[in-house]
């Protein structure tokens, strides 16, 4: 366990929600400095997203021909996809950043400050959604020009909705990275073990209606193919009945991911 420096004689005072709501912008303000300072790195990691669309989409589209994306065009059902992989790629490795602040001793000097604990994981989970949100929108508009039909208000509200996902993913990476701490293998290997089976059953690569049975059973346990289906219905400029269940599995995914990660930080710096 981290133990926190208090000087002798010294009491430390509960800070109330005004303290944490503060505490939480600074944190979140400084975790934010890091991409505003290299944005090349936010750049950067477009690339493969759009590796993707420009390879993969075609070749989807040969393979499993226009019925299976329900009438749409192959880019207007594969880019939402593509977008919900930017948020699961990226969120789920934010926690390696904590690990380096771990390795370096950084974060142990931000122990010692008055920063409420809470405050430490809610920050830092929401400096996932801007960026993410950024991401997303101009990956949107670079495809414009290829065929792809912009909705700008539903495209946010699918954004938004994503964003909420991302928050909770990145406190589950960062409970992640405090459990592994000094382990960085175990880290990646559950990362790793658990992203692409997520990714595949959620129907981000192919349709899953083109798999067995077993695989369309376990992809209702999984919370991507109700935010995949969300992201799908609203890009295509509709809010339904998907985007309602997307919404739930996003604001459950938030929830216990800053519940985990909340309840992860606490018990490791006291």
């Amino acid at each position: 366990m981290i133990e926190q420096a208090v000087a002798p004689g010294v009491t430390l005072q509960k800070r109330g929600p005004r303290s944490v709501v503060t505490d939480t912008w600074f944190v979140f303000w400084r975790e934010m400095l890091l991409p505003l300072r290299d944005p090349f790195s936010l750049i950067f990691s477009l690339i493969q997203p759009l590796v993707f669309l420009g390879l993969f989409g075609p070749l989807l589209g040969a393979a499993v021909g226009a019925p299976a994306f329900g009438g749409q065009s192959t880019l207007q059902w594969f880019l939402p996809g593509v977008v919900v992989m930017i948020a699961l790629f990226g969120t789920s490795m934010t926690g390696s950043n904590l690990q380096y602040e771990l390795m370096t001793g950084s974060y142990e000097r931000i122990l010692a400050t008055p920063l409420s604990r809470s405050s430490l994981m809610i920050g830092r989970a929401l400096k996932e959604w801007a960026p993410l949100v950024l991401q997303g929108l101009l990956i949107a508009v670079v495809c414009i020009p290829f065929g792809f039909v912009f909705y700008p208000m539903h495209v946010v509200l699918g954004l938004v909705i994503l964003g909420i996902f991302g928050i909770g993913l990145g406190a589950l990476s960062y409970s992640l990275a405090l459990v592994s701490q000094n382990k960085e293998w175990i880290f990646w290997g559950v990362q790793q073990t658990l992203l692409f089976p997520l990714m595949i059953l959620s129907g981000i690569m192919l349709p899953i209606e083109a798999g067995p049975g077993w695989m369309k059973v376990a992809s209702l346990f999984n919370p991507l193919t109700y935010l995949v289906n969300a992201e799908r219905e609203l890009f295509a400029g509709r809010i339904g009945t998907d985007t309602m269940w997307g919404l739930v599995a996003a604001v459950v995914t938030a929830a216990v991911g800053l519940a985990v990660g909340i309840r992860t930080i606490k018990r490791n710096t006291n």
